[in-house]
């Protein structure tokens, strides 16, 4: 099993990445916190690696933070939660977020997760509660970069996704009304919450 990855950042986008590894490139999916917080391209970089292995395929889900892969793969313990939605999970909410969230059965702000339902957000409450207890709580940092690098760069992630670029910025101003002073990882999400609305979701290419 693989555990870690360091090695040159030779592609990323906003759900997965390539390493090269000594010259072997290396497929990891991400979610939008660690791609946030990626460097430039050719610059090194060292993950934390989850290896997902069944039947047919090896994939690789990579983190910055060991709190991140252990929350990943506490979600990996809930029914009916694969590695896919863990992602997408993690992806549409922060630590910082998602753990009061899920200890205060919060289930409002859980479903508004793409890919989250009810019953999924339920579930999830239930099983993974009592696991949260060493789980720590920090204080997000707020980002550095100026508000219209962060919508530029937002904008940039959700056409990787397969937004068409006029849906994208769309998305944008309409997540940057709402909160002005968000951050690239917020404003990624929230603008992602305005897409998968269902006039949202005819605008992916």
């Amino acid at each position: 099993m693989i555990g870690q990855l360091r090695g040159r950042l030779i592609d990323k986008r906003s759900n997965q990445v390539l390493v090269d590894v000594g010259g072997v490139g290396y497929i990891v999916q991400v979610p939008l916190s660690t791609y946030a917080a990626l460097g430039e391209l050719h610059t090194e970089v060292t993950l934390l690696i989850h290896t997902h292995v069944r039947e047919d395929t090896l994939s690789l889900y990579g983190f910055l933070s060991s709190r991140e892969k252990h929350l990943f793969e506490m979600l990996l313990s809930a029914s009916g939660v694969g590695p896919s939605l863990a992602l997408k999970i993690l992806s549409g909410m922060s630590v910082e977020e998602l753990v009061p969230a899920l200890r205060g059965s919060d289930l409002a702000r859980l479903t508004k997760i793409p890919g989250v339902g009810r019953k999924t957000a339920e579930r999830m409450i239930v099983e993974l509660k009592d696991k949260l207890d060493g789980v720590t709580v920090e204080v997000e940092r707020p980002a550095a970069s100026s508000p219209a690098g962060i919508d530029a760069d937002v904008v940039s992630a959700l056409v990787n996704l397969g937004y068409e670029a006029r849906a994208a910025e769309n998305a944008v101003t309409e997540a940057r009304r709402e909160s002005s002073g968000a951050n690239f990882e917020k404003l990624l999400r929230a603008s992602l919450q305005t897409l998968s609305a269902p006039k949202g979701r005819a605008a992916r290419t």
